[in-house]
């Protein structure tokens, strides 16, 4: 089985600060990791190598220094790593991500046939969870959104348990397919000392736009078809007043003769 993990690095806090002019992340600067959301991806993919055999590649797009969740994702079990850096790519919304991801992954296929993508649900910087289903849409492959559990992995199909409103849903989709994971479906393992020694050692593949054969009128932040209107800080206001009081029994007079007052009872 080759699984491809989809893996992204983000702000290590959630101190973010956003470019007021162009809405996008100032990354220069920010310390990241890899996104918590994808170590359940890579964790997933890296058990059902151990389970059934095979190959984990890991996938990432971003800058130079993204190839540090790459190493990263080596170190905790994955066998190939593969990074999109371009300036072509640069301010990409989830719709231009999707489709480099999806030229990337098509490139990796094409190299060794892929069974399955996992991605996480969402991001930390983002939070939009559009990754995993874009990135199927684009590839025309069935795709499981919320799963918190691979129930079975056969030879030609995947049986997986995801999250609904009111409660679970049991799919079975037949290979190649996509999955976007929740934290519920495992535990992420830490990086072991060989581990450690792999990522040292491994060499990540980069690819450009080109080397990928995307259509550059589909990427970056001219061609998206997201526009960031406006971006700023929400500011936050207290409003909170306190109940003074001898004991329990006057602040709770005094809380009911507010309550009264503002006809909240």
């Amino acid at each position: 089985m080759h699984i491809v993990a989809c893996v992204k690095q983000t702000p290590k806090s959630d101190n973010v600060k956003i470019d007021p002019q162009t809405g996008c992340l100032i990354r220069s600067g920010a310390a990241s990791d890899i996104n918590p959301f994808d170590e359940y991806a890579l964790e997933e993919a890296v058990t059902l190598k151990e389970q059934l055999g095979g190959t984990v590649s890991v996938i990432t797009m971003g800058p130079p220094q993204a190839e540090a969740v790459l190493k990263d994702s080596i170190a905790r079990g994955a066998d190939k790593a593969y990074q999109l850096g371009d300036m072509a790519f640069a301010g990409s919304d989830t719709w231009s991500t999707s489709y480099a991801l999806s030229k990337g992954i098509e490139k990796i296929a094409a190299q060794q046939p892929v069974d399955l993508v996992i991605c996480g649900k969402q991001t930390n910087d983002s939070d939009t969870g559009h990754i995993g289903p874009q990135i199927s849409a684009w590839l025309g492959w069935p795709n499981a959104a919320f799963v918190k559990r691979v129930v079975k992995a056969g030879e030609k199909s995947v049986i997986v348990e995801r999250l609904t409103e009111d409660g679970t849903d049991v799919l079975e989709l037949p290979y190649p397919c996509v999955l976007s994971v929740v934290k519920e479906i495992n535990k992420p393992r830490v990086k072991s000392p060989k581990g450690r020694i792999l990522a040292k050692r491994a060499q990540v593949t980069k690819w450009t736009a080109d080397d990928v054969s995307a259509d550059k009128t589909k990427l970056g932040i001219k061609n998206c078809p997201t526009n960031v209107v406006k971006s700023f800080v929400p500011k936050r206001e207290v409003c909170a007043v306190t109940v003074e009081g001898a004991n329990g029994k006057e602040k709770a007079a005094k809380l009911v003769e507010l309550l009264k007052e503002n006809k909240y009872i």
